[in-house]
């Protein structure tokens, strides 16, 4: 039987009772997001002995908050990174083969409004191509007024000159962090979330594994490790500075914190305001920003910001120039501009910007979105920055990195070019007709491959909104890891990215549901007051 036909169960019980025998593991990651994941999976794929824990859920910080784009890079294009360029050019086209439901091409069209963008930008676009080489999606079009208005007839046509189009790929950034996990566990690693990493254990002053607790019952438990990896994304300056003190002569002092925090707000409206399935790009906003326009799940996607933040907000709310931005821009573009009242979610990414040592300044935007990888003289391993795209490369510099300093044994790597990730395996290439766009609206197309085990639990034809049932209720808690009404409605199910409103409206059945499933507190007062931060006031 294949790997669709026979999930691996999640049952709590049984992955806390695995956590607490006595196992020496080759590596030990600390954070759930797209980086750890990635890291579990490489790792477990090598046959290395691996354990993840997660303070919350999988994908519950930056991992499930991006613009939903799987991209080579346009903005690193223009300031000259040709080698990040083509890395992630490389990586998009790996991401689209090995999970074709959860990621797909998708055309974008930049609109022009002066005689000389549509060839300036034309180039840059068509360098693009170039560097994509045979890992292109398609080539890049300089396109008429006429055209440009076919793409997307919802563009202000006043001033309107042309467009390019050009292509790049879109994603279900935290339905690919789940699926990550179970696949990782399909190849031997423990994954377990909601156990939070209290401190390291040290032997002879180097790492020698992890204290963890168990976020649900307080317990606590001991990990022995060849190896620990630090993939908390905005979050490693924390354990940084355990570990700096932890440590005689490690520094003498706190940590400095190498991560500087930069904020990106989304908003997403009904899809008739695009009323596309091309995404808008606009490169260069009246403050130097870039502006999209994305169809995702049946909406649409506006954003994003790049600003300065100084907290860790579990949940970071967007300040109101931040709206006021978005909305005004996407005035400036849109024939029918949303309003404040049109807004159906809101939510904010961190971004984990690199900050080198000496600067203390408070402009992200020059600030390097290339990963970081350190290891600390006791032999903590700590990797940052970075994006979704280019995931699985960073995996493999972690481990190239750990095995450089001989803390796990020398592996081959490439193991993950073309291992397909659970959910793909019955899908023969990356055009296949079993793959729905992602463009349209939730439903059994986002299982892929494991329709058809979803559709034998119990409640698959009773639908509590359109796109979700109670049979995929039941799938994330048994077989997704799934325990809250927010891990469901917000990660395994997208709804509260898509409409706040009815997130809060089904909370109390999901959670009925949930509590029959796990006999745990789904938790559904808690989701429903974190929703309502979700919506817009007008």
């Amino acid at each position: 039987m294949s790997l669709e036909s026979t999930p691996l169960p999640t049952r709590r019980h049984e992955l806390i009772a695995r956590l607490a025998q006595p196992c020496q593991y080759d590596i030990a990651i600390v954070g759930g997001g797209a980086t750890g994941l990635g890291v579990a999976l490489d790792a477990a794929a090598r046959g290395l002995r691996v354990v993840l824990v997660e303070s919350h859920d999988f994908a519950k910080g930056t991992s499930s908050r991006s613009t939903k784009l799987v991209h080579g890079g346009v903005r690193y294009l223009a300031q000259g990174n040709i080698s990040l360029v083509r890395e992630a050019l490389h990586e998009r086209t790996l991401l689209l083969n090995n999970a074709p439901y959860l990621a797909q091409p998708l055309p974008f069209v930049m609109p022009t409004y002066r005689w000389w963008e549509a060839g300036f930008y034309g180039v840059g676009l068509k360098m693009y191509d170039v560097l994509a080489g045979r890992a292109g999606l398609g080539r890049t079009e300089l396109l008429g007024r006429r055209k440009t208005l076919a793409y997307l007839p919802t563009l202000r046509a006043q001033g309107l000159q042309g467009g390019v189009k050009y292509w790049d790929g879109q994603f279900n950034d935290a339905r690919l962090a789940i699926v990550l996990a179970r696949t990782a566990a399909s190849h031997g690693a423990l994954l377990v979330n909601y156990c939070l990493a209290t401190g390291l254990t040290y032997d002879n002053e180097k790492v020698s594994g992890l204290l963890c607790e168990d976020q649900l019952t307080g317990k606590r438990y001991q990990l022995q490790s060849r190896c620990v990896v630090n993939a908390t994304g905005v979050w490693v300056d924390e354990l940084r500075q355990k570990d700096g003190l932890a440590v005689p002569g490690e520094h003498g002092r706190a940590t400095q914190p190498m991560v500087a925090p930069s904020q990106g707000v989304h908003m997403v409206v009904e899809r008739d305001f695009l009323a596309a399935d091309v995404a808008m790009m606009v490169p260069k906003t009246a403050d130097g920003r870039v502006l999209f326009a994305v169809p995702w799940l049946g909406k649409v996607i506006l954003g994003t910001t790049d600003t300065p933040r100084h907290d860790l907000a579990r949940e970071p709310m967007a300040f109101g120039d931040e709206i006021e931005f978005i909305l005004s821009e996407s005035d400036k573009y849109l024939r029918r501009a949303p309003t404040r009242a049109d807004v159906k979610s809101i939510w904010v990414g961190l971004r984990p910007l690199v900050k080198p040592p000496q600067d203390e300044g408070n402009n992200t935007k020059g600030l390097s979105r290339e990963h970081t990888i350190l290891v600390s003289r006791s032999g903590l391993v700590t990797v940052t920055g970075g994006k979704w795209t280019t995931y699985r490369a960073m995996a493999e510099d972690v481990l190239e990195k750990c095995a450089e300093h001989q803390l796990i044994a020398s592996t081959q790597a490439g193991v993950t070019k073309n291992l397909r990730l659970l959910g793909s395996h019955a899908l023969s290439d990356v055009v296949s007709a079993s793959v729905r766009s992602l463009s349209e609206a939730p439903g059994w197309h986002s299982y892929g491959s494991e329709e058809s085990f979803i559709k034998t639990l119990p409640g698959a034809a009773e639908e509590l909104c359109s796109g979700l049932t109670i049979a995929m209720v039941r799938f994330a808690a048994r077989y997704e890891y799934a325990l809250t009404v927010e891990d469901v409605l917000a990660r395994r199910s997208r709804l509260l990215f898509l409409d706040a409103r009815l997130a809060i409206e089904l909370a109390p059945r999901v959670g009925e549901i949930l509590r029959e499933e796990t006999q745990k507190d789904p938790k559904v007062q808690e989701f429903q007051s974190l929703a309502a931060n979700y919506l817009l006031q007008s």
